[in-house]
């Protein structure tokens, strides 16, 4: 069964093509790892909540958008030796500046329990 990383992150509205340009270079490293898929989805209806939501969980600031976005690997195994190799590629130092606050992003591992064709 599949394995899923996902995140979720603030991104200031002026970086958005500098985020997209990053994204594209991560995400290509991440498929040559392994990865089966990789999706950043910029915020487009994000409401705020009365307890919780997306803006509180990355403190998102009025001019910031939230993004989230995931990596399907084909297990897990595959995800931790991928994550192990891209912690060393030399292509993220390369990569400069996050064009994002990375203190702010939440992230986790998630073992699929459903999972349907389409």
């Amino acid at each position: 069964m599949s394995y899923i990383d996902g995140f979720v992150i603030a991104v200031p509205n002026a970086n958005r093509d500098k985020f997209v340009r990053h994204a594209g270079t991560f995400d290509v490293i991440f498929l040559e790892l392994g990865a089966t898929r990789v999706l950043e989805c910029w915020g487009d209806d994000v409401p705020e909540g009365k307890l919780t939501d997306f803006r509180r969980a990355v403190q998102a600031k009025p001019d910031e958008s939230v993004v989230f976005s995931w990596i399907e690997w084909p297990d897990k195994a595959t995800r931790d030796v991928g994550m192990e190799k891209i912690m060393k590629d030399p292509r993220i130092e390369a990569a400069g500046d996050l064009p994002f606050d990375g203190k702010r992003m939440i992230f986790g591992g998630f073992t699929p329990v459903v999972e349907l064709p389409a």
